[in-house]
């Protein structure tokens, strides 16, 4: 698919996402000139206030962005009102820097002349001081805007929307035209308000108190705020919200469903749920967050997602090269239940052992556990996805094959998405990471309708299929399966699934 193709199929959601954008910058530096304009005025006239006040909003400013939005989340939840806050306080150092630097520019003599003429200080405020110090200030406002546009894109992360969440799902899917189409729309943005408030620059003189009424305006006019809907409320990340085996399979699986959904990281879904922020989430059956929240996995009964078996990828060339490696992985195989795998989870999630310790306690538990010993001879990289599950598999595959051979272990967890994983395998970035059959059948192999029919809810076919053709498509070997299913799901809270009587996904069709 060409990046035209793209825009012209997705054309409804990048002017959403675009207006969603253009209201998180425009609120946030409507508020922030709320703030920063009259602070600059207030400690024009005081210099030992003006230090200890810049400074402050200087430091602000050095605070990494995904660190904000993520320490805001436990005081105001998720969506607009954190990324509203986080996008103010960037905001408010280049405007409250220019009021300031503005009206000390002003020339003393001008002062004079006007207190010569009778004006009080709000007259010479008004009528002298702030004209001349306008143009300084709107250059404050535009920085404040172009860096804003930027931020904004992060406000995806935290489910405030904007496209933000054409990038973060092209990242998780390797998809490059969705990561320009969030991209290259946020630059034209920046463009945009930068020579807009250039040109407004220039008309001050006819229309000064229109200049500054024109932000919030165009920040009413762009921001719509949450959507008052009856749709059952649901929480996916940019990867299950875009791959074929996730929301796409749901509506495809379950004609006339429908939700009112909200883009989210994966690590805050659960908390989404469980805090009652939304009703439903996209998860996975064995994890540990499952128990540690009390949610209810609603059944598939209409089988929207196929199996997923996990099991070790390996590169074609590194098991040549190092011919001890396959047999030794395997010694994993059929060793982990569903119930195992979602304890081992639970204990990283909810009981906050280290990933480490979790491996080593079960290698242990499986008499597979030995100490590296004597030199390692040669090194493999070992990736993986951005789940603590993964996390986990890396940890024992290290430890296992550190312990049994003298092949030096490399952990590289939190590689991103599916693809980027997949793609850094095959051409041999990284020799190892763990998969899953369902995945490998659905996005990385995508089979005609008439082979996934037949397949699609058979375990082992699904298994043969992906191992057959991922080895001689791409020369990836797909390692006996491990024992559990880690399936998709969509959850919701117990309490409420015994309220409204949901066991199936089907269920929610009644909603």
């Amino acid at each position: 698919m060409t990046f035209l193709n793209f825009l012209h199929e997705n054309s409804d959601k990048l002017l959403e996402l675009s207006f969603e954008h253009l209201g998180l910058t425009l609120l946030s530096i409507l508020l922030a000139c709320v703030i920063a304009i009259p602070t600059g005025i207030w400690i024009a006239g005081r210099d030992a206030w003006s230090r200890w006040v810049l400074g402050a909003a200087g430091i602000l400013q050095t605070i990494p962005s995904i660190a904000l939005l993520g320490s805001l989340i436990p005081l105001l939840g998720i969506g607009v009102k954190p990324a509203i806050f986080a996008l103010l306080l960037y905001a408010i150092l280049p405007i409250l820097r220019n009021t300031f630097t503005g009206l000390q520019g002003v020339d003393p003599a001008v002062r004079e002349a006007a207190a010569g003429m009778g004006m009080t200080k709000w007259q010479m405020l008004q009528k002298v001081e702030l004209p001349l110090a306008l143009p300084v200030i709107l250059a404050g406002i535009r920085t404040a805007a172009v860096i804003n546009v930027g931020v904004a894109t992060l406000a995806a992360y935290i489910g405030a929307g904007g496209l933000g969440e054409f990038i973060f799902g092209g990242i998780a899917l390797n998809n490059s035209q969705m990561i320009l189409a969030g991209a290259i729309p946020a630059a034209i943005l920046a463009i945009l308000f930068d020579q807009g408030l250039a040109l407004l620059s220039k008309k001050r003189k006819q229309h000064p108190s229109a200049l500054l009424l024109l932000i919030p305006l165009l920040g009413w006019m762009a921001w719509r705020g949450p959507v008052d809907t009856e749709l059952l409320s649901a929480a996916f990340d940019p990867e299950f919200s875009e791959r074929s085996d996730g929301l796409p399979s749901i509506e495809q699986q379950y004609p006339g469903i429908a939700f009112n959904t909200l883009i989210l990281n994966a690590g805050l879904l659960y908390r989404a749920v469980a805090e009652g922020e939304v009703e439903i989430i996209s998860g996975y059956s064995t994890d540990g967050r499952v128990k540690a929240y009390d949610l209810k996995v609603l059944e598939d009964d209409q089988h929207a997602f196929p199996p997923y078996q996990c099991a070790a990828l390996l590169n074609g060339k590194t098991a040549l090269k190092y011919p001890e490696l396959r047999p030794i992985i395997e010694l994993l195989s059929d060793k982990i239940s569903d119930s195992l795998m979602t304890r081992l989870n639970y204990e990283v999630d909810h009981l906050h052992r280290s990933v480490s310790e979790v491996a080593t306690g079960f290698l242990r538990q499986q008499n597979l556990w030995q100490a590296p010993d004597g030199e390692r001879k040669g090194k493999i990289l070992i990736g993986s996805k951005l789940f603590t599950e993964q996390y986990l598999l890396v940890e024992i595959f290290r430890q296992l094959i550190e312990g049994h051979t003298s092949i030096g272990v490399v952990a590289k967890p939190g590689l991103g998405g599916t693809k980027i994983c997949y793609d850094a395998l095959r051409t041999g970035e990284i020799d190892i990471y763990p998969e899953y059959t369902g995945t490998g059948f659905q996005v990385l192999l995508q089979p005609t309708d008439s082979i996934r029919d037949v397949i699609f809810t058979n375990a082992d076919a699904v298994y043969d299929y992906v191992k057959e053709n991922c080895e001689q498509k791409d020369g990836v070997l797909w390692l006996s399966p491990l024992g559990f299913n880690n399936t998709y799901a969509l959850m919701t809270r117990a309490v409420l699934a015994k309220e409204k009587g949901w066991k199936r996904i089907s269920d929610l069709l009644e909603e």
